[in-house]
């Protein structure tokens, strides 16, 4: 049977990268401890306190070419997570996603950014999310694809099957296009909180159904080649005003800087258009 293997925080980076390239994802337990996991929750208890789960998103996206039912419903969800929390910018940083992105991402880029953010409650009665890779929206590459994309879910509570974990289809970054995963070949990732999930971007993978009576609470964070479109417009959610308030690491990984020639700005008009306010 298919399964996604599990490592302790204190193992090599080198380990972490070796699962990933040969089975397409890994759990990494003990990463994050009780303090942060409530720091974290404390800041987005506020954004997220006032989502309703079961008003859909799925029209916005379906207006903008997306799949129906992409999103399950009787999820809160909220993104902006680096505008929107001072300690999730620690786990932008982390040295497990940094030494994962040098070793995955590096060789095809100069620098690789933060791709997109997300905060999900998955509630009671959740359906599974559609198996999806998150490298899809570049359909100029074929599948496989080159190495494009990392994505993590930190556990801020127990993932387990019953409660939504998330599917992952071990091995999956490797196929054909054409090769569909069957029921058996779906692994639900269960961790304890404090754990990281991490996949490759061509691994499929999607949201559990929640059987339970009790809430999932998961962060989602990814990272990109530098030179690709972000898939979170990390410009607008992350406005000057903040960005100039973040370390220079943050900056940089979420996008303020140029990758070669591509990403310049003149200042100038942004200075003329705040002086017209």
């Amino acid at each position: 049977m298919p399964s996604i293997p599990v490592v302790a925080a204190t193992d090599s980076p080198a380990k972490v990268v070796a699962c990933l390239e040969r089975d397409g994802a890994v759990v990494v337990s003990g990463v994050t401890d009780r303090a942060t996991r409530e720091a974290v929750l404390r800041e987005l208890a506020p954004h997220l306190e006032i989502v309703d789960p079961d008003a859909s998103i799925n029209k916005k996206y379906e207006a903008d070419g997306g799949t129906s039912n992409f999103y399950p419903g009787k999820t809160k969800r909220i993104t902006a997570l680096v505008a929107r929390s001072e300690t999730f910018r620690t786990f932008v940083t982390h040295p497990l996603m940094l030494s994962a992105c040098d070793a995955i991402l590096k060789p095809n880029c100069v620098h690789y950014q933060v791709h997109a953010t997300a905060a999900l409650k998955i509630g009671p009665g959740a359906r599974e999310q559609v198996l999806h890779r998150e490298e899809d929206p570049y359909q100029f590459f074929k599948v496989p694809r080159p190495h494009m994309i990392v994505a993590s879910m930190w556990a801020i509570t127990d993932f387990t099957a019953a409660n939504g974990g998330t599917n992952i289809v071990p091995g999956s970054h490797l196929w054909p296009a054409d090769r569909v995963a069957r029921p058996d070949e779906v692994v639900a990732a269960a961790m304890p909180a404090g754990s990281v999930l991490l996949w490759m971007g061509g691994t499929l993978h999607g949201a559990g159904a929640n059987r339970t009576d009790d809430w999932r609470y998961g962060i989602f964070l990814s990272y990109s080649l530098g030179w690709l479109r972000q898939e979170e417009n990390q410009y607008i959610d992350v406005p000057g005003e903040i960005a100039r308030t973040l370390s220079k690491e943050v900056r940089d990984l979420v996008g303020f800087r140029m990758h070669l020639g591509i990403g310049y700005a003149d200042l100038t008009v942004r200075e003329s258009l705040r002086e017209k306010r």
